[in-house]
């Protein structure tokens, strides 16, 4: 079976006056691994900062992400798919930070955020085409447990 995803990246930004575990374990829940890379930088005012960071290219990490998303937030994406899809055929979604560390997830239009970006594949690479795979890979979701 082909994947959906080209790729799948998932990246949140820990600022230093935040809860380095808290979100360590928010994006550790999401993934269901803490298998991701943490890469220390300088923030704008010369601050720690923390990056949390995964590439998934396989459709069996990619799946469990979505499923834990839940229903309200699949039917929420799904509703809104050619807005959250560009031309390359890339989907950008934000969730808020802050409700993550809550155990929610949240859709976020905000910058305080994880964010999640994913090469869909598309053959020939439209978006057209690229909405359609994603609304038909999130209706085969098996949302049973959210």
């Amino acid at each position: 079976m082909q994947g959906t995803f080209h790729w799948l990246r998932l990246n949140v930004f820990c600022y230093a006056t935040e809860n380095e575990e808290l979100i360590h374990g928010a994006m550790a829940e999401l993934l269901g691994t803490d298998e991701f890379e943490c890469e220390i930088a300088d923030g704008e005012h010369g601050n720690r900062m923390v990056i949390f960071s995964i590439e998934l290219s396989k459709q069996r990490e990619v799946v469990p992400v979505f499923q834990k998303l839940g229903r309200d937030i699949i039917e929420e994406v799904s509703a809104n798919l050619e807005e959250r899809i560009d031309e390359d055929c890339v989907l950008y979604l934000r969730f808020d930070k802050q409700e993550l560390v809550q155990g929610r997830y949240v859709i976020a239009h905000h910058g305080d955020v994880l964010s999640l970006t994913g090469k869909i594949a598309s053959h020939p690479a439209r978006k057209e085409i690229a909405v359609r795979n994603m609304r038909e890979f999130l209706s085969s979701l098996d949302l049973s447990e959210n």
